[in-house]
């Protein structure tokens, strides 16, 4: 019990910090693009498609999932007869939206910083900052790097392909980049090497699922820039995330090996 403790108060503190950093981030880099393309999503009438699946790498994944779940664009009436579909509550903008997109991204980053946490570990755990840093870099290639080249980070009013296979290839896509990166780190071998670079390379190999028709109303630049913002914001709030749990938890566990030492 003192060990599960330990883990969830870390990854508590540390997910806090860097679930407001990242709303602090989005605020000022992808929320003002995320509405401009509602506008020309009301404006055009768009391809609707659910802007918070899991599928999408803004989670912050980081993240990402965090950006396309604020949006809260309604797609335009195609005509005058044609009925009103009810999409449910939505956040005002301003204030109530920041809000609810701070405590979104404090949960995603509670969560991620208990799978970090859980399996930094196995691995000795994080001593300090500099190794919480190295983690957060590795939570980025596996959670946003990796997914992000086969499924970008999607603006509202831009065409998707479904949501299952989506959230398929999305998965296995973690999955193994998380595999095939844990065999390159912690185990000297060379068929292990050749089998981790197979297991990062294989998703991208097979594809993403990908929509029938590109057409879109969201000019290029637009989307290009949101892909950037979206990537840049996810690695600071992986690196602020990492750093953050090296540091609690050098300060809380001291010179211990491992948590199931500290705490005793």
């Amino acid at each position: 019990m003192n060990l599960f403790r330990n883990v969830v108060f870390i990854a508590a503190i540390a997910g806090l910090v860097a679930g407001i950093a990242l709303a602090c981030m989005q605020a000022y880099a992808t929320v003002p693009l995320i509405l401009k393309a509602e506008v020309y999503e009301k404006a055009g009438g768009g391809h609707h498609h659910d802007h918070t699946a899991a599928a999408n790498s803004n989670a912050m994944s980081s993240a990402a999932p965090a950006d396309n779940a604020m949006s809260s664009a309604t797609p335009a009436s195609t005509g005058a007869a044609a009925p009103t579909e009810d999409e449910g509550w939505a956040p005002a903008d301003g204030f109530e939206r920041f809000a609810f997109n701070v405590v979104a991204n404090i949960v995603t980053g509670i969560g991620f910083a208990l799978i970090l946490v859980a399996v930094s570990e196995f691995a000795g755990g994080i001593g300090n900052w500099r190794q919480g840093v190295f983690w957060g870099l590795a939570g980025f290639a596996v959670f946003t790097l990796a997914p992000g080249l086969g499924l970008p980070p999607e603006l509202p009013a831009m065409p998707a392909a479904e949501l299952l296979p989506r959230q398929i290839w999305w998965i296995s896509t973690v999955a193994a980049t998380a595999v095939g990166l844990g065999l390159i780190a912690f185990r000297k071998s060379l068929p292990l090497a050749i089998l981790a670079v197979v297991l990062v390379v294989a998703p991208h190999i097979v594809g993403a699922p990908q929509p029938v028709s590109f057409e879109t109303a969201i000019p290029e630049g637009l989307h290009h820039q949101f892909v950037v913002a979206v990537t840049l914001t996810d690695l600071v709030f992986w690196l602020v995330l990492g750093a953050g749990l090296g540091v609690v938890r050098g300060r809380f566990a001291g010179t211990a090996t491992s948590l199931r030492d500290s705490f005793a």
